[in-house]
């Protein structure tokens, strides 16, 4: 049977983290949370990455202005790479005829 997945609160990570700063041993203050010692240290690292962004929640990363810009022109370039692609195909298709080339 499998376990239900926990969640933790934005306060509980925080409270973790800075915890896990102030003392010496993690894995003692991961008994004492109930949570396995991988977890502080992964949520040591995205606070120590992302500082008053870290844990938004739903597992949705708030970005900074320049990475969600970063984000949104790699989307656009995608999509106009597979239009590109698309108008190939047609071109190549009715440039055909009748299973032969036209030079035109």
């Amino acid at each position: 049977m499998e376990k239900e997945r926990r969640k933790f609160s934005r306060e509980f990570k925080l409270n973790a983290v800075e915890l896990s700063y102030s003392r010496a041993n993690i894995k003692e203050l991961a008994h004492e949370l109930d949570v396995r010692p991988e977890l502080i240290y992964r949520w040591r690292s995205e606070f120590a990455s992302y500082q008053g962004t870290s844990f938004p929640g739903n597992g949705k990363a708030k970005l900074t202005e320049e990475e969600s810009e970063l984000s949104r022109l790699k989307k656009e370039l995608a999509e106009a790479r597979m239009e590109r692609d698309i108008l190939k195909k047609a071109v190549h298709i009715f440039s055909k005829s009748g299973g032969k080339f036209t030079s035109s």
